[in-house]
């Protein structure tokens, strides 16, 4: 077997593998003789058929296999001696390929981009601005009144008043399409809340300015993509008494309505609520920590990048803007996205990144946990309510759905293991300037 270089220029690589014919038919004997104990053939014993027999049958298959081996094995060795780490799965191609036959020598090219040795990063280099947010007592009330507004009940207007949106009317209804009844269009005593979007569209505006003890007709199109296929697209009228108008009543905040949410007193659902507040702020706060320590990093380490991976990436930014803005194509029966230079800068950053992340990963021995994992999949199957399990299963076959879950949870960790060395300092401020930051986070 010789490997010989074809070509070294920055980190892209080059050689040429030659295997021998005689090496070859080496590698295709010891398959053979390994394989001849367990082959049985008419005439034969068991492990007793010759091996003229054995190749003459078998030798043409385990040529392609033995050559793939001696090809694989010859590239191990390359990437042991060498230490070069491919940015990605190498380029293979077998020369002369239409003109070999049996007996002559197999040469190979290989080419790839090699990954850049990235430099140590000093941790220590990186300064910080951690923001701090505590829940205030407004923010604390505001989510109170939210609660008791979902937590809220009707009581009976005048018998006078009309209903406004928001209110609550209950009504006996009987639907026609073409002067015919249809099965589920009726009901007695139901309590419709107006503004709801509950039923058809158009159906409960036309309630609003009704009052207790009217009649009227409602006339709506159902939509044509209405599940019942005999309704879809129909004009129906809905025949509707109205028996009562009730007005929206905002529950008490009071003990009773912590006892709704779980909560022994009222007390203890206003430090539920504050705990859950400063959680999300703490969140949110935690991402623009992340942007500002990635934007220094992109300064702080430099190093040449494969162009491979930058063309790769380039190339998915890409697409992936371009679906953003074209929604209504679900699939990739398009044209050729043209990849910009914005495109091309975007991608440079997020490889460099990647890269760097990914080093400093490895050298610290960072890895996501399986206790990690199933915390992942178990967050993204409850997407899936009713189908768990299948998707768990989906995702113990899928490699490629593995990585993408267990990628954002390793950068996390690499991210955390960095502002553990970095100089942190904290700075407190009010949620609305909170908000700011992170509306920043989408404009850059």
């Amino acid at each position: 077997m010789q490997v010989t270089e074809t070509l070294k220029d920055g980190l892209k690589r080059g050689y040429t593998i030659t295997l021998t014919a005689a090496e070859l038919e080496t590698k295709v004997t010891e398959k053979l003789v390994e394989a001849q104990p367990e082959i049985e053939m008419k005439g034969f014993r068991k492990g007793k058929v010759p091996m003229a027999l054995l190749r003459k049958q078998y030798g043409q298959r385990l040529m392609g296999e033995a050559m793939q081996d001696a090809i694989d094995g010859a590239m191990k060795d390359h990437f042991e001696a060498t230490g070069d780490r491919p940015a990605m799965q190498p380029k293979v191609e077998m020369q002369d390929g239409e003109t070999w036959k049996e007996g002559d020598d197999v040469t190979v090219s290989m080419s790839y981009d090699a990954l850049p040795e990235i430099p140590e990063l000093d941790a220590s280099a990186v300064t910080l601005e951690r923001l701090v947010v505590k829940a205030d007592e407004a923010s604390v009330t505001e989510a109170l009144e939210n609660l008791a507004k979902s937590s809220q009940d009707f009581e009976p207007r005048k018998k006078t008043a009309a209903s406004q949106d928001g209110d609550q009317v209950v009504i006996d209804f009987l639907g026609k399409v073409d002067g015919e009844a249809f099965e589920g269009g009726a009901a007695e005593d139901y309590p419709l809340v107006l503004g709801s979007g509950s039923f058809i569209p158009g159906f409960e505006e036309q309630l609003v300015g009704v009052k207790a003890g009217d009649e009227k007709n409602v006339t709506v199109t159902f939509p044509a993509e209405y599940g019942a296929a005999h309704l879809a697209g129909k004009d129906a009228v809905f025949e509707c008494k109205i028996k009562e108008v009730k007005a929206p009543k905002a529950a008490e905040i009071n003990d009773e309505l912590a006892k709704k949410f779980g909560a022994d007193d009222l007390d203890a659902l206003k430090a539920q609520i504050s705990e859950r507040l400063e959680s999300e702020y703490k969140g949110a706060a935690r991402a623009v920590l992340k942007r500002a320590l990635l934007d220094q990093l992109d300064g702080l380490v430099t190093f040449d990048l494969p162009e491979a991976l930058v063309e790769a990436e380039a190339g998915q930014i890409a697409h992936q803007l371009w679906h953003e803005e074209n929604p209504e194509v679900h699939d990739h029966n398009h044209g050729h996205v043209e990849v910009t230079d914005e495109h091309k800068a975007l991608a440079v950053r997020r490889v460099r990144l990647g890269l760097l992340l990914a080093e400093i990963g490895r050298k610290e021995k960072i890895e996501v946990t399986d206790a990690e994992m199933t915390q992942a999949v178990l967050a993204q199957a409850r997407q899936y309510p009713g189908q768990e399990r299948a998707f768990f299963e989906f995702v113990q076959k899928n490699a490629q759905v593995q990585q993408q879950l267990r990628a954002p949870i390793f950068e996390d960790k690499v991210v955390d293991f960095i502002v553990a060395g970095a100089k942190v300092t904290d700075k407190e401020i009010g949620k609305d300037d909170l908000q700011k930051a992170i509306e920043a986070l989408d404009e850059i």
